[in-house]
């Protein structure tokens, strides 16, 4: 375990594994990295260095409560690259998913030095123009504060594909709704979720980057993928059959899809 201050907030994070660096940003919810990247970090840590942060929002995180930024969150990421990673041994390899792919963006966008290759899973760029996000995220926000059991399986029903539901089964499911609780850090970042907008950082990424979009996704539905791959110069697409959490519902297709990427070289003058 280790901790970087960034602007008020003791952001911690997780290190493991050796190899080339590889940062997972996680998405939304207090439970943070170990939720996301529980089952995926130690796959990737076999032939990587993997660093996991906490971001404000988590319960591992403390920090003054203030209202999120794309910008604020990214900072957190910077200051924790710069704290695991030794300069002379490059930049990094950055994975975002959902929230955090935002954040992730953000962090490309802002500082290219830090970032080698860029992963961005389930994604989007905007909220407010598409009724239907800024829809779903205002629902998970009133359940949140009126209904925590309802919000939990509203998030379950959301994030997984119909088919892999009824594949787990009943008790299963049933035991995926407390992984989301609607503490006050999760309403955070449902609150940063709904005013999140990047478009104007999209064109100033210049690592090169794989865009991740799952075809049965309804929380962040597939075009938001695609118009992230539109908006960002000479990235690469794939899509898999899955809902949002597809590193969970199909792992080895993930980890797969994601290895192939990163262990690329990087041509001079990309």
């Amino acid at each position: 375990m280790a901790i970087v201050n960034v602007n008020g907030a003791q952001v911690h994070y997780e290190k493991t594994g050796s190899g080339p660096a590889l940062v997972l940003v996680h998405g939304t919810g207090s439970a943070g990295a170990a939720l996301n990247w529980g089952s995926t970090a130690p796959r990737f840590a076999a032939h990587r260095t993997v660093i996991a942060p906490d971001l404000s929002g988590t319960e591992a995180t403390a920090d003054d409560g203030a209202p999120l930024t794309a910008e604020g969150l990214a900072a957190q990421v910077i200051a924790v690259i710069e704290d695991a990673v030794d300069a002379a041994d490059g930049p990094v390899d950055l994975l975002g998913f959902s929230m955090g792919s935002t954040v992730a963006a953000t962090v490309a966008a802002l500082r290219p030095d830090l970032v080698r290759r860029l992963v961005l899973v389930a994604g989007w760029a905007q909220t407010d123009s598409d009724e239907y996000l800024r829809s779903l995220f205002t629902l998970w926000q009133d359940l949140g504060t009126s209904d925590p059991a309802s919000f939990g399986r509203a998030v379950a029903m959301t994030g997984f594909s119909r088919g892999f539901l009824n594949a787990v089964g009943r008790e299963q499911f049933e035991a995926l709704i407390p992984n989301m609780q609607p503490t006050p850090g999760t309403l955070r970042h449902i609150a940063y979720d709904l005013r999140v907008d990047i478009r104007s950082l999209l064109p100033r990424i210049d690592a090169p980057t794989l865009v991740v979009g799952g075809t049965q996704d309804i929380t962040v539905p597939v075009e938001h993928s695609r118009a992230l791959h539109a908006a960002i110069r000479d990235s690469s697409y794939a899509e898999i059959d899955a809902g949002h959490v597809m590193l969970f519902e199909q792992e080895d297709a993930f980890i797969k899809l994601v290895t192939d990427f990163v262990d690329v070289p990087v041509t001079t003058g990309r």
